[in-house]
C-alpha cells in the first residue's frame, strides 16, 4: 500500500543576537541625536567673532591714513600716496558687508538663543567682547570715505547711537568691579578686560574728529583711568583668578592695542603727537617687542585655526596707526622706516588671516572657541 510522504519545509533563519541589536541600535540613535543636536551657525556666533570686524575696519582706517597726504618726508611719501583709493574703498565695503552680516546673525542669536546671550554676559571673558560690535561700528565710521557721510550731523547722530551702548556697558562692567563682591577685578581680570578701555579710546577719537571735544575728553578720561587700573591688575593677578585657556592666548596682543589707541585719542584732543602720545606709543612698542620675542607662548593656540587668530591683526593695525602718527610728527628717516615696517607687518598678517578664514570658513563658523549653554547659565571654554 502506497503512503504519500508529507513534506515539511523548515526554514532556518539566522536570528540576530541581542548583543548585535543593542550594538546597532544605539549607534544609529547616537548618530541621529548628534545630527539633531548639531548647533546652528546662529548659536555659534557669539560676540567674540566681531574681532574680525574690528580687524577689517581697522585695516581700512590704516589704508585711508596711508593713502592721504602723510607729510612724512619725500623718501616714503610717494610710496604711501601710490596706495590706490579703489583698494581702500573695496576694503571698506568688505568691512561693512561682514559687519552687517555678523550683526544680523547676532541679533537672531539674541532672539532665538537669549539664554546663551545671558550666559555670555555673565562670563568673565564673554562680557568683554560685548564691546566688540560697537568698536567695529565706530572704526567703520572713522574710516568711512568722505563722499558717503557728507553731512556732519549724520556722523554725529551715528556716533551718539553707537556710544550710548558703550557707556552703558561701562557703567555695568566698571560698576561691578568695585561694588560686587563676586566680580572683583583682581579675580576676573584677563587680557580681554582691555576691550572696554579700547572702546572708550576709540569713542573719544571719533568724538574729537567730529567736533565733540567735551564728550571726547570725558571718554578719554574714563578709558585712561580704568586702563591704568586694569594694566596694573593684570601685572599682579592672584593665583586663584580666572585664567584664559591656551587657545585664547592671541588676546595677549590687546596689551599692544590699548596704549596705541590711547596715543591716537590723545593726539586728537591735543592736536599734535606730543610727549604724552610718544610715551604711550613707546609703551605699546615695548609690549609688542616683549610678545613677539616669546613665540612659544602662542604655540598651542597656533596648532589649529580659529577665530582667536584674528586677535593678532587689529592690535598690530592700531600700533601701525600710532607709528604713522609718530612719523608724521617727528619726520625722521628712522621714524618713517618704523612706520613702514609696522604697516607692512600689519597688512601681511591681515592678508594671511583673510586667506585662512576664506579657506576654512566652515571650521571658523562651526568651531567657536567660546561656547555657552542654551539650557542653563553655564559656559564652556574649548
Amino acid at each position: 500500500m502506497f503512503q504519500p510522504q508529507s513534506k515539511l519545509d523548515v526554514v532556518i533563519e539566522s536570528p540576530t543576537s541581542e548583543h548585535q541589536e543593542h550594538a546597532v541600535k544605539p549607534y544609529n540613535i547616537e548618530n541621529q541625536e548628534k545630527t539633531q543636536k548639531k548647533p546652528s551657525v546662529i548659536a555659534n556666533i557669539n560676540a567674540s567673532y566681531f574681532r574680525i570686524c574690528i580687524s577689517l575696519a581697522g585695516q581700512a582706517l590704516l589704508w585711508k591714513t596711508l593713502s592721504e597726504d602723510t607729510n612724512m618726508g619725500p623718501t616714503f611719501r610717494n610710496l604711501f600716496l601710490k596706495l590706490p583709493s579703489t583698494a581702500f574703498f573695496l576694503l571698506w565695503c568688505l568691512s561693512l558687508c561682514v559687519l552687517v552680516s555678523l550683526s544680523i546673525l547676532y541679533v537672531l542669536r539674541c532672539i532665538f538663543y537669549f539664554n546663551m546671550v545671558k550666559a555670555e554676559f555673565h562670563h568673565h571673558v564673554g562680557v568683554n567682547y560685548l564691546f566688540a560690535p560697537w568698536i567695529s561700528w565706530l572704526l567703520l565710521l572713522l574710516s568711512a570715505p568722505s563722499f558717503i557721510l557728507r553731512h556732519k550731523y549724520s556722523c554725529e547722530y551715528l556716533w551718539w547711537l553707537l556710544i550710548i551702548p558703550v557707556v552703558g556697558l561701562d557703567v555695568k562692567v566698571y560698576g561691578q568691579w568695585f561694588t560686587t563682591e563676586k566680580r572683583f577685578l583682581s579675580m576676573v581680570a584677563n587680557p580681554t578686560s582691555q576691550l572696554s578701555v579700547i572702546g572708550n579710546f576709540i569713542g573719544a577719537h571719533a568724538a574729537i574728529k567730529m567736533g565733540w571735544r567735551e564728550s571726547g575728553t570725558f571718554l578719554f578720561t574714563l578709558g585712561l583711568t580704568h586702563y591704568m587700573i586694569v594694566f596694573i591688575t593684570l601685572y599682579q593677578r592672584l593665583s586663584g583668578s580666572n585664567h584664559i585657556p591656551s587657545k585664547l592666548r592671541p588676546v595677549f596682543f590687546l596689551f599692544v592695542a590699548a596704549p596705541s589707541m590711547a596715543a591716537l585719542a590723545w593726539k586728537s584732543i591735543k592736536g599734535s603727537f606730543d610727549i604724552q602720545c610718544k610715551m604711550l606709543f613707546f609703551l605699546s612698542l615695548f609690549l609688542f617687542t616683549s610678545l613677539a620675542s616669546r613665540p612659544m607662548l602662542f604655540k598651542k593656540s597656533m596648532k589649529e585655526f580659529s577665530v582667536a587668530w584674528w586677535a593678532f591683526s587689529f592690535p598690530l593695525t592700531f600700533l601701525a596707526l600710532a607709528a604713522t602718527a609718530y612719523a608724521q610728527q617727528v619726520k625722521s628717516l628712522t621714524a618713517t622706516g618704523l612706520a613702514v615696517v609696522l604697516s607692512t607687518i600689519s597688512v601681511l598678517v591681515f592678508l594671511i588671516l583673510l586667506v585662512f578664514s576664506t579657506l576654512k570658513i566652515d571650521s571658523l563658523l562651526h568651531k567657536p572657541i567660546l561656547k555657552f549653554s542654551n539650557d542653563s547659565m553655564s559656559y564652556n571654554l574649548n
